[in-house]
């Protein structure tokens, strides 16, 4: 018998929801962490563990670890740290991403950490450096504004030094030897802004890659949602028929390589569902048509954001699907997007939500 785990990562702790296989009835277990910030919790399979990426304004930033599913808790921060003489300072433990033996952190400034003890110690991979434009980061004094750092990691399952990172407001790198060297992975993008160079400068918010063709990735862009056949080497735009080029969250069916979901934001400083009308939007062809998702979820006075880790979905035969908002709504659907039923309200503001099936 199989149990569904939903984790919550929010602005006060980390939560976790639990169904059975029906995914009908759910109970809400939490906050964790200490009620830390929590940016990203994932589920590693391959240990049974669940980790934590958190950063508190006080305590700074680590990674919390648990291998009961979330009954007790652990701190790590232990080498998550830039050398005193690099001028940089991690603020900010922002995604997490499980590949064979080891556990990556990415974080700001652009780094990418890793523990090869189950998060007991940490020890910097890589920072990028020598991409066009790392020049800017690598630099305190020239880094660009905002938050700039690692807001995404995309393994392979199928080779562990194959994956991809995301610097925010730079663009997607891959790498097939493990972090040692990096491509930029971004030529047909759009972008709305002068850039000095052709492949770097692009505002990826979330890029997901299809679990049935790993040729097939998708991403939600500043300026639009993209599809590329070719594992990242080139991409389309598939925005036509969505009521926004902007939004943060997306999901990949898990059976189904042109099934495709996101979530479309206003992208002026609101940067909730447009017209107040909660609404995940899905493509069954790849991006050459779109269709909006409304059952069950609140369509009147519904001004609600969905982060860039805000979106999630199982593994299923018919797959479940998760959204949860900056408000501390969690909706549910298990019939792949046509019905949604709320499984949690008044958690804290939701940065990340991530499922796991596992063995009881």
């Amino acid at each position: 018998m199989s149990r569904t785990l939903v984790l919550v990562g929010t602005r006060k702790g980390c939560f976790v929801l639990e169904s059975d296989a029906s995914r009908r009835d759910w109970t809400l277990r939490g906050p964790y962490c200490e009620g830390w910030p929590v940016y990203h919790a994932i589920f590693d399979a391959g240990t049974g563990s669940i980790y934590a990426a958190a950063a508190s304004e006080w305590h700074g930033s680590a990674v919390w670890r648990s291998r009961d599913l979330g009954e007790t808790w652990e701190l790590s921060s232990e080498g998550i740290s830039y050398p005193d003489d690099d001028g940089r300072k991690v603020s900010k433990v922002s995604t997490l991403m499980a590949a064979d033996d080891r556990v990556l952190v990415g974080v700001e400034a652009p780094g990418i950490f890793q523990s090869a003890d189950g998060g007991e110690t940490w020890s910097l991979l890589t920072t990028l450096s020598g991409q066009p434009g790392s020049e800017a980061w690598d630099d305190p004094k020239t880094q660009p504004p905002g938050h700039l750092g690692i807001s995404n990691l995309v393994p392979d399952p199928d080779d562990p030094a194959h994956f991809w990172a995301v610097v925010q407001g730079i663009g997607a790198y891959e790498t097939t030897d493990g972090g040692s060297t990096w491509t930029p992975r971004n030529r047909g993008l759009r972008r709305d802004w002068p850039s000095d160079w052709e492949e770097v400068g692009f505002c990826v918010h979330k890029l997901v890659r299809s679990p049935s063709d790993g040729q097939r990735l998708y991403q939600q862009n500043h300026v639009g949602m993209h599809r590329s056949d070719d594992g990242g080497q080139s991409w389309q735009e598939i925005t036509e028929g969505l009521p926004s080029d902007f939004g943060f969250a997306a999901a990949v069916h898990p059976h189904d390589r042109d099934t495709f979901y996101v979530v479309p934001l206003d992208p002026g400083h609101g940067r909730v569902m447009p017209e107040g009308k909660a609404t995940v939007w899905r493509t069954k062809d790849g991006g050459s048509s779109w269709e909006p998702l409304r059952r069950g979820l609140p369509q009147e006075g519904a001004h609600l954001g969905v982060l860039r880790q805000g979106m999630a979905v199982d593994s299923l035969d018919s797959a479940g699907l998760y959204v949860g908002t900056s408000t501390g709504q969690v909706f549910a659907s298990v019939d792949e997007g046509d019905t949604w039923a709320q499984v949690a309200d008044y958690l804290p503001g939701i940065s990340s939500v991530e499922v796991a099936v596992v063995d009881s």
